[in-house]
């Protein structure tokens, strides 16, 4: 009987020794056939074709995109990725690069923003840099210059800055000081600077409200004569042209 299970177990031990065997060889036969997958980014297709066979490995051109960084004829892209593990005779996708996309720049001169902003995106570009600048006897928002220049070719997918009118703002003073000064002559100096007299009103006597002079009684009105005494936007204060400016006077 002892010699009966002597003999069971050591055909046990026998069979799981051949299974470890057979399980390591299998696996040295398995990783025995894999390899490193080569790195084909900015070869030509010959050389890349010759490095894959190298590693007995297979290669193929699937696809071809336009590419500003990567030289015309030049792989772009491939998988599985550089030093991603493959077994032998594995085909490698690439990707052929067509070097930079050629466009034609638009005329854009004399078009508003939003038109130019508009066909420079319907062609595939992209909007650059945009300036503006007032020009005289140019209406505002129309494109005067662009880089590059209209009809420009060769360019590689550029962006196109604009320089676009801008409406003229209005011109600005720094407001002197009246005080003291004849109403006539000083409406004179408005008149000439762009500017307007306002409203005209007798500063107030001691204990009374200024008002302002009756139109129906014309010895009571300012006279040219009438002396300025306090004006309205004060002396240093900005003003635009076409303001008015309020007096009292007496």
């Amino acid at each position: 009987m002892k010699s009966f299970f002597r003999f069971i177990l050591l055909a046990l031990v026998l069979v799981v020794v051949a299974l470890f065997s057979a399980l390591t060889a299998m696996r040295l036969a398995i990783h025995g056939r894999e390899v490193a997958v080569p790195d084909l980014f900015g070869k030509t297709p010959t050389e890349a074709r010759r490095i894959v066979e190298q590693s007995e490995l297979q290669m193929e051109v699937e696809r071809e995109y336009y590419s500003a960084t990567v030289a015309e004829g030049r792989i772009l892209s491939q998988l599985p990725q550089p030093g991603t593990q493959v077994r032998r005779g594995w085909r490698i996708r690439v990707a052929e690069s067509l070097g930079p996309q050629r466009v034609q720049i638009p005329n854009l001169l004399g078009q508003s923003e939003r038109a130019a902003d508009m066909n420079i995106q319907r062609r595939g570009l992209d909007v650059g840099a945009i300036a503006y600048m007032q020009m005289p006897g140019t209406p505002a928002d129309q494109v005067l210059s662009q880089a590059p220049p209209p009809n420009a070719s060769g360019v590689s997918a550029p962006k196109i800055s604009l320089l676009v009118a801008q409406a003229a703002l209005p011109q600005a003073f720094v407001m002197p000081n009246f005080v003291g000064q004849p109403l006539g002559s000083v409406t004179l100096a408005l008149q000439d600077a762009g500017l307007r007299v306002g409203t005209v009103t007798f500063a107030a006597q001691p204990g009374e409200p200024a008002s302002e002079a009756p139109a129906a009684a014309p010895a009571s009105q300012p006279s040219p004569a009438s002396i300025i005494v306090s004006q309205n936007p004060a002396a240093g204060e900005k003003v635009l042209v076409g303001a008015a400016v309020n007096f009292e006077v007496r």
